[in-house]
């Protein structure tokens, strides 16, 4: 017997949790880049010093986000059940899973993002304000635009810190890639499995990864 051939008798369950590693990965990178971009975009502009200075927003926003990142993604998973149940009226699968996922990546990715625009040279920033530019001017056409390098870097950080994430989904029964390594590799001694899965972990890091050199080369000035 090949050393592939219980995977090869799988392969529809492969393919199909592939598909559902996927399906977790782009829903929750889109909720999470979303609202990690607005908070991490409302902590830079209201840091000390910045233009549109707030001691107190940006105290409640630091501290929730230091909040949120320190919880263990298992715990999270625990803690939003109620908010999971109320969303998509289920605990269980993975839409399930999205809602823990969302919340464990945004907070992440809003810090990725803060540090990513605090990069923006300052003089940018005080001559857009000279030149009479409103702060959400100021923030599309100065810090989203210069800084769409280090933002594209952290998007695909976040991205590959995600599909990490993804792998301990199956705690809810979400299924997906890091599930199938476990319970029809690990446990039953399928080690065919396990490298399968491993293989295509590394497909989707490399494919993120490409895209996103490439992306950091186009937007590069």
């Amino acid at each position: 017997m090949g050393f592939f051939d219980y995977s090869l008798s799988i392969k529809d369950r492969i393919i199909s949790d592939f598909g559902i590693t996927l399906y977790m990965l782009i829903v929750s990178a889109i909720f999470a880049g979303i609202l990690g971009l607005i908070l991490g975009v409302i902590m830079v502009v209201t840091d000390k010093g910045r233009i549109l200075e707030n001691k107190t927003i940006y105290s409640i926003l630091d501290k929730l986000t230091n909040l949120f990142r320190a919880i263990p993604f298992v715990i999270m998973i625990a803690l939003v059940v109620p908010i999971t149940k109320a969303i998509v009226n289920t605990r269980i699968g993975p839409t399930a899973a999205i809602v823990p996922l969302v919340f464990s990546t945004a907070p992440f990715f809003a810090r990725q993002v803060e540090q990513a625009l605090a990069e923006v040279e300052p003089g940018k920033i005080e001559a857009a304000d000279a030149m009479g530019l409103s702060p959400f001017e100021i923030i599309i056409r100065v810090y989203l635009r210069e800084g769409l390098p280090s933002l594209i870097r952290a998007s695909s950080i976040t991205l590959i810190s995600l599909l990490g994430l993804t792998a301990m989904a199956g705690i809810v029964g979400a299924g997906g890639i890091g599930d199938l390594a476990i319970a029809l590799g690990y446990q039953r001694y399928k080690d065919d499995v396990v490298v399968v899965a491993v293989v295509l972990i590394l497909v989707i890091v490399y494919i993120i990864q490409a895209i996103a050199n490439y992306l950091i080369r186009k937007t590069s000035h």
